[in-house]
């Protein structure tokens, strides 16, 4: 892979196509088998197309918005458009010639893979393992609509606190995204929806720590006969809480 100062020689073009090519042919095993409702085949064929092109760079992809859709997906619902140790990235200059085509068409495939990745783990059921594979995606298209979509539905099944909460980020992206006026009142309602939503996941968590703290706390205080009950918090009107101990 040429440098930010030393354009592609000719051997190195050469070596570029032919990882695009082989990884462009795996690809589209993965969309055949995807097709034929194949999922674990076609999971196998997209992770070996992305495995044959660079890792990510420390450095920040070129600005890339072309994006690819999963075979078999109906046209009409269509909406759009190992990073090492702590390195800081530096900024990249997409108008560089030392940014070739093929470094473009590497962070597009990339991105494009793994959110195909994402959509054949969401037809296992592994909604986990498709957030993953769609934020992989993400990081090398920010603007890559139908990962952040299927991130967001996948988040959205998966129904946590903080899987909703992405949730919600998610849609605030896609405002910025969409130019449809469906779209964008759809993903206002959404959101209006999912408000009661996070805010019950949140009391549900929250008392299912407090409730494991209290019974850690039990199992201590019990060998001196004592309990969380005699503990009360009350508000000491200056936005705190006072602890008073009872028998």
């Amino acid at each position: 892979m040429p440098t930010q100062d030393s354009p592609s020689s000719p051997e190195e073009e050469v070596l570029e196509k032919n990882y695009l090519d082989i990884a462009n042919e795996r690809k589209q095993e993965g969309n055949d088998c995807f097709r034929a409702g194949k999922w674990n085949e076609a999971l196998t064929a997209y992770r070996s197309a992305l495995n044959s092109l660079p890792k990510r760079p420390t450095k920040p992809r070129p600005d890339v918005s072309e994006q690819d859709e999963i075979p078999g997906e109906d046209p009409s619902t269509k909406k759009g458009s190992d990073d090492e140790g702590e390195k800081e990235e530096a900024v990249v200059d997409v108008s560089s010639p030392a940014v070739t085509e093929s470094e473009k068409e590497s962070v597009r495939l990339r991105s494009v893979l793994n959110a195909n990745i994402g959509a054949c783990f969401v037809k296992l059921g592994d909604h986990k393992e498709a957030v993953q594979a769609c934020t992989q995606a993400i990081l090398d298209d920010p603007t890559y609509i139908k990962a952040l979509e299927r991130r967001a539905a996948s988040n959205d099944i998966l129904n946590t606190w903080t899987s909703l909460t992405s949730v919600q980020e998610d849609y605030n992206t896609l405002l910025k995204l969409y130019t449809s006026p469906t779209q964008l009142n759809e993903t206002r309602r959404k959101l209006q929806y999912l408000k009661p939503r996070l805010e019950a996941a949140q009391k549900r968590e929250t008392d299912e720590m407090l409730g494991k703290l209290k019974g850690l706390g039990n199992s201590i205080l019990g060998n001196f006969g004592l309990s969380t009950d005699n503990f009360k918090f009350e508000p000491n009107g200056s936005g705190g809480y006072s602890m008073n101990f009872s028998r």
